[in-house]
Order: C-alpha cells, then sequence, then structure tokens
C-alpha cells in the first residue's frame, strides 16, 4: 500500500494576509478554500506548482497564534537564490542569510536563506542541486 506526504496545517492570524504573502513571495497558488470547516476554520489549501505536497492555512477568530520561535518552518527549493532573493528583496522583505558577504560565498558554496511570513513561521529557500 502506497503512502504519500499530503499536506502541512499551519494557523494564521489573517487569512488574507497570509494568503497573499505565500502566493507572492514563495509561488503558492489558491487550490481550494473553505468559509467554515466541520470544526468551524476558515482554511485555505495552497500548492507551489509541480508540487504535490500543499500548505493548509487555518484561521479561526477565537484562536491566537502564538509558537515558539524556530519551532516550524516550510522549505521550498529555488533554480537560482540569487535571482530569487533579488526578487524577495524588491518586495522589501527582510531576508536571513548566511554566511556574510553570500552573493560571493554562494557561488561554491551551501545556497540557504531563511524568510519569515506574517505570523512568525520561517520558510527556508534552499536551491536545486542538479
Amino acid at each position: 500500500m502506497p503512502i504519500t506526504f499530503d499536506h502541512t496545517r499551519i494557523r494564521v492570524s489573517n487569512l488574507e494576509k497570509s494568503i497573499d504573502w505565500y502566493c507572492k513571495t514563495c509561488g503558492f497558488e489558491v487550490l481550494k478554500r473553505t468559509d467554515k470547516s466541520p470544526s468551524g476554520n476558515q482554511l485555505a489549501h495552497l500548492q507551489i506548482p509541480g508540487s504535490s505536497h500543499k500548505l493548509e492555512l487555518t484561521y479561526s477568530p477565537d484562536y491566537e497564534v502564538k509558537f515558539p520561535e524556530d519551532l516550524v518552518h516550510t522549505c521550498i527549493r529555488v533554480d537560482d537564490i540569487i535571482e530569487y532573493c533579488d526578487m524577495l528583496e524588491g518586495l522589501d522583505l527582510k531576508i536571513d542569510l548566511w554566511p556574510e558577504n553570500w552573493r560571493e560565498k554562494f557561488v561554491d558554496g551551501n545556497k540557504m536563506a531563511f524568510i519569515t511570513d506574517p505570523d512568525g513561521y520561517e520558510v527556508e529557500i534552499l536551491e536545486h542541486s542538479y
């Protein structure tokens, strides 16, 4: 019996703001929205074209989004991390990168960066290695 990994759910404090952020910065598209789930939440299922894994954003007005720093992160892969980070900087996003002088060191080194969504969840950015 085959098993697949379908989706990851995170709670958000503002569904519209989170949908907008994930679509503009990470290339997600909205697959489906639900105004009221059986448990009373508003849901948005997002997916990056070409990926089978989905991100489920869950909003409930009576739930305060709080979690310890660095507890949860998602990860996306891009073809050219420098080009992608240039695009993010054009959106005035703060990018957490290491090492210093990353543009020069990324030529041969580890290519990794992080951005933070409106609720404080980190999104790791890795470059595809072919």
